[in-house]
């Protein structure tokens, strides 16, 4: 299981299912991407509304104590984020994410110069629809 915290700990996650590996090919974002069922949230995030590249609503979440990033995704006709994004870095266990290479690398049109992409993994110049 991946368990996870905002940095002030007020705000918890936890994930009950393997989740997808996403990086971005711009300056780095390291997010799981899970379904709506298979992850719980303890504590009470902040929200942030959007409109993505595709035109799509998104709603981002975060800790208003300590400002960290905790997750997000589009939000569907029904309301609810169906495939949600958490953000890599907010897990405690290094190993989860040494053990999880990404399986698609997105915006890669935006990858720095310097940076190589990542071998095997799936190359998208945006978000996956």
């Amino acid at each position: 299981m991946y368990t996870g915290s905002c940095f002030c700990k007020k705000i918890t996650v936890e994930l009950s299912a393997e989740p997808q590996v996403v990086i971005s090919g711009s300056a780095y974002s390291y997010n799981f991407i899970v379904g709506a069922d298979d992850y719980k949230i303890s504590g009470t995030p902040e929200a942030t509304d959007k409109v993505a590249d595709s035109g799509n609503k998104v709603k981002n979440y975060y800790c208003k104590d300590c400002g960290s990033p905790l997750y997000g995704g589009a939000v569907a006709e029904s309301g609810i984020i169906e495939r949600v994004v958490i953000k890599g870095g907010i897990f405690d266990d290094v190993k989860n994410i040494q053990n999880r290479k990404p399986s698609v690398e997105i915006y890669v049109e935006q990858r720095l110069d310097w940076v190589k992409p990542v071998e095997d993994c799936t190359q998208l110049e945006g978000m996956p629809s």
